[in-house]
């Protein structure tokens, strides 16, 4: 039962990967498995069994996400933006309480304040200073593989990072709708059996797998060695990037079809998200 439900936690930090102002770290941050996935990432290694046996739900429930997610998001937020967005933001408020549990006897310092409110506002501003980038054209030559794999170290790196949208990030440098549309592809290419194309498109996802990989470990690391020796400040820049989110998926929310029904189930929808985020977080 406890595999089942931590492939469903990663489920939905996979979804959340995936959707554009929606980070993958907050909703870890929110169900309570992020230091406990971070700890296992830097101790894979070391520890191979006990990590692998950890995060492997997690995995599986992320690819499962995401993969689920390459085919619904356009239509989610086409028909759904409010009620799509007010889960989300439900999930991340249900998970707040346990994150302040980091934070709340620590004597508040200047230096908290600060770190809070920098971090806050940081998010809040690439949002509104960001923009769309123009798509690029995925493409298999030896250039085109080394970007596109320094584009998935980044990607992880932010998708990692609670507040941080990694999705948000491809789309500001134009691969957000080039991977999507590559995955969805390739799932396609697969279960037809057009082995030609599925080769085809792993020549541009593979690199950027490996890119993602890679730049879990090197964040991992980096974060595992701030929850070491700045703990308290460490959770208060990430209480700052996580309460933020709401505001950023707010900002990037289609408001121009809301209705009285589109905002009673949009709460409806915020209720279920902040439930079953403390359901998963017990």
């Amino acid at each position: 039962m406890e595999f089942l439900k931590d492939i469903l936690k990663g489920a939905v930090i996979g979804v959340a990967n995936a959707i554009p102002g929606v980070s993958g770290g907050t909703m870890m941050v929110s169900m309570g498995v992020y230091d406990n996935i971070i700890y296992c990432i830097t101790h894979l290694f070391k520890q191979f069994k006990k990590s692998l046996l950890i995060l492997l739900p997690y995995f599986i429930g992320m690819a499962a996400g995401i993969a689920g997610l390459a085919f619904s998001i356009k239509s989610l937020y086409a028909n759904f933006p409010l009620q799509t967005s007010m889960a989300f933001i439900g999930l991340i408020l249900g998970g707040i309480p346990m994150l302040y549990e980091h934070v709340k006897k620590t004597t508040l310092r200047l230096g908290h304040i600060l770190l809070f409110l920098v971090f806050f506002v940081a998010i809040i501003a690439m949002e509104y200073f960001g923009g769309n980038g123009q798509d690029v054209t995925l493409s298999v030559d030896l250039v085109s593989i080394i970007k596109i794999f320094f584009i998935g170290v980044l990607a992880s790196a932010t998708m990692v990072i609670p507040g941080v949208s990694g999705s948000m990030m491809l789309m500001i440098l134009g691969y957000y709708n080039p991977i999507i549309n590559a995955i969805t592809d390739f799932i396609t290419a697969l279960t037809a059996g057009d082995w030609d194309t599925v080769i085809n498109i792993c020549g541009s996802l593979v690199p950027f797998g490996i890119g993602v990989v890679i730049g879990i470990f090197i964040i991992a690391k980096i974060i595992e060695l701030l929850l070491q020796h700045f703990e308290s400040y460490t959770y208060c820049a990430i209480l700052g990037l996580v309460i933020s989110s709401p505001v950023v998926i707010l900002m990037g929310t289609d408001m121009a079809r809301v209705n009285v029904i589109a905002i009673v189930t949009g709460i409806i929808a915020l209720a279920a998200g902040a439930l079953a985020a403390k359901q998963l977080g017990k």
